[in-house]
């Protein structure tokens, strides 16, 4: 398929979206994330590590406080901003490429683009804190709504959707059409099917060979596979390939950006998937 291109816009940038897959590298500053929970939790090494994502070549800074793995409960905004502004004063004019913050809550958002963060990525697509859309409109932050179903400590117990591309697109659909009525313009929108979240193991397989359905909507599309427990392996490498298996996936379906942890592994992958989907003939 061609993937349509963007031009994204941030509150001091325009990233153009299509030309090639650009790389989300993601950087966990809480002690229970389900596969690096603690590793980053100190200021210090974050900061570190997030200049190590951008060296081995993300495009952008994905950095979140809150796990969402499931089972998980629910931080308050006073813990969520303990984590996180110490990190983002640390690499306030550090970084040459944006930073996202992954928060549903509107007053963490606001305090993050105030620091300096451009990208809000709203784990719930809006459906925990609708005033976060509100936010987000009035500092001219680009805005990422991720499909959830439920409460990461209800996922267990969820029955599988009967029509999960169905659902997925319906719900991101109106998530885009309140953040639009709360003053986010369409061109600051990236919609993600929300992998895992909520969704039973086989389902993911289905939302991946059927990515290219949310390109209806006429947004640009980020999925974040890495890691997730659909495609857990017996070994951490195993899990390693698994995950560039379905990277590759999501970029050949339209994914405009990919959403990892290991990114200097995940370039090769991008690259040769970018390569395969410009030889695809139009």
């Amino acid at each position: 398929m061609s993937r349509k291109r963007f031009d994204w816009k941030l509150k001091d940038r325009v990233v153009p979206l299509g030309e090639r897959t650009l790389i989300a590298g993601i950087l966990n500053v809480s002690p229970d994330s389900f596969s690096d929970g603690g590793k980053y939790l100190d200021p210090d090494r974050a900061f570190a590590h997030a200049l190590d994502l951008e060296e081995q070549g993300a495009d952008l800074i994905d950095i979140g406080a809150e796990s969402t793995r499931p089972g998980s409960s629910r931080l308050s905004e006073e813990d969520e901003l303990r984590r996180l502004v110490p990190v983002l004063k640390r690499l306030r004019g550090k970084l040459g490429v944006p930073i996202s913050v992954d928060t549903y809550k509107a007053a963490v958002a606001d305090r993050a683009l105030e620091l300096g963060a451009e990208i809000v990525n709203d784990p719930s697509g809006l459906t925990f804190d609708p005033q976060l859309a509100r936010v987000t409109a009035q500092r001219d932050g680009g805005l990422v709504l991720n499909h959830m179903r439920g409460t990461p400590d209800t996922w267990a117990k969820l029955p599988p959707l009967p029509d999960v591309l169905g659902a997925i697109l319906h719900d991101l659909e109106a998530a885009s059409h309140r953040a639009r009525r709360a003053g986010v313009d369409r061109s600051r929108i990236v919609l993600d099917p929300g992998l895992g979240f909520g969704k039973r193991k086989e389902q993911n397989p289905v939302i991946l060979a059927r990515l290219a359905e949310l390109a209806r909507l006429d947004y640009p599309i980020m999925a974040g596979p890495s890691r997730k427990s659909f495609l857990a392996q017996d070994s951490e490498k195993g899990t390693a390939f698994a995950t560039a298996g379905a990277v590759a996936a999501a970029i050949l379906a339209g994914a405009h950006i990919v959403r990892v942890h290991d990114v200097q592994e995940m370039r090769a992958v991008v690259a040769v998937a970018d390569a395969v989907l410009a030889a695809k003939p139009v």
